[in-house]
Parts: C-alpha cells; sequence; structure tokens
C-alpha cells in the first residue's frame, strides 16, 4: 500500500513525523513525503525534519510564500503532477494550511482516497483564510480524523458523518514521545538564562494579527507592558519580524528577548517551563495546555473551544493594550484548570494507522486515474 503524505508547515512536520512512525512500522506500507515549501525558512523546516526524525521528503515544490491564490494553485500544480506519476493508494492532508488545501484538491479531483488529521475544526470566522482551507478540505475528504467530541459535532452538523472517526490528537502523541527527548538534548533554558516558571512565552505569526499595524502594536505595547516585570521571550516568525519593519514597528524592549525561531525540542522545554504562553496559534494553544500551563490567545475567537472553557485559555483580541494586558496578567494568577484527556489517550497515531489500513485496502478506485483535470 502506499501512502503520499503532504506536508509544508511546522504543525503538519510535527503530525506527520507521529503517524509516521506509526506506519513505517507495518511492513506492508510504503509512504513518501511530499513537502509544498510553504515554511521555507530553515528554522521553520529542515530543523523539525532533523530533531523528530521524518524522513527526507521524495519531493520538495518550493513554492515559498506568496498570495493565497498564486500560493496555492502553484502546489495544486506540483502535487497532482507527483500524484499522478506516483499514483498513491490514498493521500493524507494536516490541519488547515494552504498545503492542506492543495493536496485535499489535487487528491479528490484524482480520485485518490482522501484524508484529513484534524478534521472538524471551527472558528466559525470565515474572515479567515484557515477556516476556508479546513471546511474544503473536510468535505473532500473520504477519512476524517478528529481530535475531539466537538470537531465530531462540528461535521455532523454540517452534513458529514460517513468515514468520520474520533482519534484524539497526534500533537499530544508527539508531546509524550519527544517530552523526554527534549529534556535530555535541549539546552534553551541555559542558553537564554530563563528560570522555570519566571519568564512568558509569546508566538506571534497569524496574518490577521501581522498584516494589521494597529494589531500589532497593540500586542507590541502589551509585551512591552509585560516585560517591565517578567522576561518576555519571544521567537519571532519571518513573518511577524517583516510585517514590524514594514510598519515601523520597533521589536526591542527592555525586558523582550526576541530570538529566532525555535526547533520543536527547544519550543517544547520553553512551553514547558513557561509562567503563561501568549499566542496566536492553534497548536501552541493545544501545546500550552498539554504541558499545562495557562494561555492567552490574541484573537477572537479558537477553533479550541475546549480549552476556554476548561480554564486554560483565555481569549484576547487585540484591541487595545489594556485588554490584553488585563488578560495576560489574569492568566498569570490563574488556578489550574481542568481537564485531563480532552485531546485523547496519546495513543492517536496508533488508531489513525489501523483505520488508514483497513479502509484503504477496501478502498475501489476508480479504474483508471484521469490523465489530467480535463478528463
Amino acid at each position: 500500500m502506499k501512502i503520499a503524505t503532504i506536508v509544508g508547515a511546522r504543525p503538519q512536520f510535527i503530525k506527520a513525523a507521529v503517524l509516521s512512525r506509526s506506519l513505517q512500522s507495518r511492513p506492508e506500507v510504503s509512504e513518501f513525503l511530499i513537502h509544498t515549501g510553504q515554511h521555507y525558512d530553515r528554522d521553520l523546516s529542515d530543523v523539525f525534519f532533523r530533531e523528530l526524525m521524518i524522513p527526507k521528503p521524495a519531493y520538495h515544490l518550493g513554492v515559498g510564500s506568496g498570495p493565497h491564490g498564486q500560493q496555492t494553485a502553484q502546489m495544486l500544480e506540483g502535487i497532482e503532477e507527483i500524484l499522478l506519476a506516483e499514483r498513491p493508494d490514498c493521500a493524507v492532508v494536516y490541519g488547515d494550511t494552504n498545503s492542506t488545501l492543495a493536496g485535499a484538491l489535487a487528491a479528490s479531483k484524482l480520485k485518490i482516497l482522501l484524508v484529513h488529521v484534524e478534521a472538524g475544526l471551527r472558528s466559525f470566522n470565515r474572515q479567515m483564510p484557515e477556516e476556508i482551507n479546513r471546511v474544503l478540505a473536510d468535505h473532500s475528504s473520504d477519512l476524517l480524523f478528529a481530535p475531539t467530541a466537538i470537531a465530531v459535532g462540528n461535521l455532523r452538523r454540517e452534513g458529514i458523518e460517513k468515514g468520520v472517526h474520533l482519534v484524539g490528537d497526534v500533537m499530544y502523541d508527539a508531546v509524550l514521545q519527544y517530552g523526554r527527548v527534549a529534556d535530555t538534548k535541549s539546552r534553551v533554558l541555559q542558553m537564554l538564562h530563563l528560570t522555570t516558571k519566571q519568564y512568558v512565552l509569546v508566538t506571534i505569526h497569524r496574518a490577521e494579527n501581522t498584516d494589521s499595524a494597529h494589531q500589532l502594536q497593540v500586542i507590541l505595547d502589551a509585551l512591552r507592558e509585560i516585560a517591565q516585570h517578567l522576561p518576555v521571550i519571544f521567537p519571532a516568525h519571518p513573518r511577524t519580524r517583516q510585517a514590524a519593519l514594514r510598519f515601523g514597528i520597533s521589536l526591542q524592549s527592555p525586558g523582550l528577548q526576541i530570538v529566532a525561531p525555535m526547533g520543536y525540542l527547544d519550543m517544547m522545554m520553553l512551553e514547558k517551563h513557561a509562567l503563561a504562553i501568549i499566542t496566536d496559534s492553534g497548536g501552541v494553544q493545544k501545546e500550552a495546555f498539554f504541558h499545562r500551563v495557562p494561555c492567552v490567545t490574541l484573537r477572537s475567537e479558537t477553533e479550541w473551544t475546549e480549552l476556554v472553557s476548561s480554564g486554560w485559555n483565555r481569549l484576547a483580541p487585540p484591541i487595545n493594550p489594556e485588554t490584553v494586558v488585563a488578560a495576560i496578567e489574569a492568566a498569570l494568577r490563574s488556578a489550574p484548570g481542568s481537564g485531563n484527556h480532552l485531546f485523547g489517550q496519546g495513543r492517536s497515531a496508533e488508531q489513525i494507522a489501523d483505520i488508514l489500513l483497513e479502509r484503504c485496502t477496501a478502498w475501489k478506485p476508480y479504474p483508471q486515474l484521469p490523465a489530467s483535470l480535463n478528463a
């Protein structure tokens, strides 16, 4: 059985690493990786493949950044060509990026069994490109692996029930599998002269924050206020650095330590030992919960509503610095939230691999793949 795995961004590398490990233990499976190049920075791509021991991609499209339509079109063209040449039994996509959408469109058009890992998430904000991507991927998929019961409910309300499986979250698998490795190998706390539970960790990268001069300025003003009392560690995403430069916003401030993007193991250590985490990332929200660290999400909504209702996460849309500072201070004072197994037991990848093998084996593809999308 041949499986095509399509990835392009940091969270997808982590998820793919865990599932690939489960698939590699099964002799009947042959997997090859297509890297779209959506995250082309070495700090956002190569280091993850190295640290997580992900097999080298069989194909690297090198698409890089660009407008959504242009980027997705280039990915779609490249993925389609590869799928036509390789003719896999199924294609696996992850999450909600443009790489996800391009892989979903290419595989579904070619009548290849399409598998969506992390299906059913909804922020109910169609202004977010990620929301469009995840909705379209879900409605194109044959197998949908949902991380939570809420995700299953979201799919059901949209009329998607066939092929849906509640399996938990593969990112929780990753934290359990790589946590001890990080404890042994990472020296990031010593390198940055940090003491456990005496600093705040920040990640900002979403377009809604980096494309708005006002919102980015609000976030930086709030961080400067917090940095007067606690060290603030800010691994700055390339998009965030470019936006700050474009808007003439300084990232420098006493107590605010701007560092390069981190590899997975170093980032895990920073998350695990932080007093609180401030982010606009869906994946980091979950990782904060896995490490039992209070989180503030700089958005008006989140696709991970379980984290808000359980008390581990709070929303703070960057309208003004005072609102954001108040939310961060509340998180710093907060008691531990509830919920131990919101995202499964840490065996999600094994469950997905078992179902995948069963369904791929039984899948009856069209007699012959079309030679082109016009066929």
